[in-house]
């Protein structure tokens, strides 16, 4: 496997020591896990472990960099889950030293004590380049950097564009002219938002095939990366008991829900001018929806398993305003701390704005499996919970004769917090009569995987791109199609300033939105409630 894997585990195997002895009859320790996943990836035949890589953060200095790309990669780099030889270049305009980066990220990287000699070695392998986003000379510059890295001239090269869209242009034709590998390949990571409509959308699209081709970039939507969201297709395709009930004869409604407990907190600049719809709805909601609603590919390859995300995309008429409710919140005077600010109390946010922080649509899917039955997506900031989750409600048994005491079937699967699937079903209540009770089958990954840490997806996802799988990253027709739903929708509700209806700071959102939801035939009985295994 190489002398880094090799000298990786020692690392994880202490780690594991360090576990009390009853935790060890689990399936597999974390150590194990990543072993298996080194085991896989080296022997991949598109991974390839000897080959020199250099990936570049583009944007180094910015709030992704530090929050999230830089902490991945040093997870990663810990896990000996990246090829022997790889050296990282932080690139931005700012005067910057590797010692700056080094202080700006470690709050965000989880380094344990036991780790520092591994953190050293990770450090060691990273250098900084400052320069323009828009001249020739500093990217010409930075070509002549990678070039002298120990094996530059033959290094395979990632550039990760963690950038505001202003600058992809400049940056993207920069890399294109004077950056390329010429004796290695290149991989482009582009960071949402992909345009903010279909127009704008379409012509950063054609910007970027003009430069390069298409398994060259990578779109990453890291909902794509979640566990749960990529359990959905070994869910579906995996499992018999589902394939005659996944369709329109059983299903009433599936509910797609994305919910936040905090509001834009500072950062009501930057989202008033995308919103809700485009923050979340457009892209994490209906990659969901897509897994939810798509035929069996034929393999597992990425291209057969984007075709059949297309096709679905493409059987839904874009959304009108007779089935979407806005929402914008209010504070809440019983609240305490930001719960007393309103959406329109963020300094950051334009006075008087409409900007929508929550959102209810009805799409429908008109094919032959899913004809009249209706996918709610619902999202927003500042709700009563963390939560987000794909809901399919199945009909009522036909022919009751339990006098009404059933409620419908619903399969759960939670995607956050604390990742589960779980069935809601009816059974006999202990005792000695027929009284029918809400009950679940359930699968709560922490008890079943107990020990098992479960990749960040922004983990999943780099590696992905190291391995050149693009399943788990957004085509360019996936995401006209998106855009096509959501764009006469957008424009009408900025051209007509649609007022959005105000929610309490806390609360479940606009009441409107439950009316909707009951309008397309949702049934909500506010009776069941899950309870975690371990505390029945």
């Amino acid at each position: 496997m190489g002398s880094r894997a090799s000298a990786e585990r020692p690392h994880t195997v202490q780690i594991v020591d360090q576990q009390p002895p009853e935790k060890m009859s689990l399936p597999l320790s974390r150590s194990e896990v990543f072993g298996e996943l080194r085991k896989e990836l080296h022997e991949d035949e598109k991974f390839h472990q000897s080959d020199v890589h250099i990936f570049i953060i583009m944007g180094a200095s910015g709030d992704l960099a530090k929050k999230k790309i830089y902490p991945t990669l040093w997870w990663l780099f810990r896990d000996g889950l990246l090829p022997e030889q790889t050296y990282f270049v932080g690139y931005a305009r700012s005067d910057l030293t590797v010692d700056a980066i080094r202080t700006a990220c470690l709050p965000h990287m989880k380094v344990e004590d036991s780790e520092s000699e591994r953190l050293e070695a990770f450090f060691k392998r990273n250098s900084y380049v400052s320069g323009k986003y828009d001249q020739d000379a500093s990217f010409a510059k930075l070509h002549e950097y990678l070039l002298s890295l120990p094996s530059g001239a033959e290094a395979n090269r990632l550039f990760y564009l963690a950038l505001p869209p202003s600058v992809y242009h400049d940056v993207t034709q920069n890399i294109r002219h004077h950056c390329m590998a010429t004796k290695g390949w290149n991989r482009i990571i582009v960071e949402k938002p992909f345009g903010r409509d279909l127009q704008s959308s379409e012509e950063l699209s054609n910007h970027l095939s003009s430069l390069f081709t298409e398994d060259q970039i990578y779109r990453i939507d890291h909902y794509l990366g979640k566990e749960m969201v990529q359990n959905l297709m070994v869910l579906r395709f995996g499992n018999r008991i589902f394939g005659p009930i996944w369709n329109r004869d059983s299903v009433a409604c599936v509910v797609l829900t994305f919910k936040e407990p905090f509001g834009t907190q500072g950062r009501g600049g930057y989202f008033d001018d995308f919103g809700i719809i485009r923050d979340v709805m457009q892209n994490h909601l209906l990659q969901m929806l897509c897994l939810v609603a798509m035929e069996k590919p034929a393999t597992t390859s990425s291209d057969d398993v984007r075709d059949e995300k297309v096709k679905v995309l493409k059987c839904i008429t874009p959304a009108t305003l007779d089935d979407v409710v806005l929402g914008q919140y209010v504070g809440n005077p019983d609240g305490e701390g930001d719960a007393k600010l309103s959406y329109l109390d963020d300094p950051t946010v334009p006075k008087g704005s409409t900007t929508a922080t929550f959102a209810t649509a009805v799409l429908r899917v008109n094919n032959e499996r899913w004809d009249g039955v209706p996918f709610i997506l619902r999202c927003g900031k500042a709700l009563n919970e963390r939560k987000a989750e794909v809901r399919l409600q199945f009909k009522d048994v036909p022919g009751d004769i339990f006098s009404g005491q059933c409620r419908r079937n619903e399969l759960v699967v939670r995607v956050q917090p604390n990742e589960a699937i779980y069935a809601k079903m009816m059974t006999k209540k202990p005792g000695g009569y027929f009284s029918p009770e809400e009950t679940e089958l359930d699968l709560t990954y922490r008890s079943r995987y107990k020990n098992v840490k479960l990749p960040d997806a922004y983990e999943r996802l780099i590696l992905d791109v190291f391995c050149g799988s693009q399943m788990h990253f957004v085509r360019s027709d996936e995401l006209r199609e998106a855009w096509r739903i959501f764009t006469p929708l957008l424009h009408k509700i900025e051209g007509e300033k649609t007022p959005p209806i105000q929610y309490p700071y806390g609360s479940r959102g606009p009441p409107e939105a439950d009316e909707l939801l009951k309008r397309v035939g949702f049934r909500y009985a506010g009776t069941y409630k899950w309870v975690e295994p371990n505390k029945l």
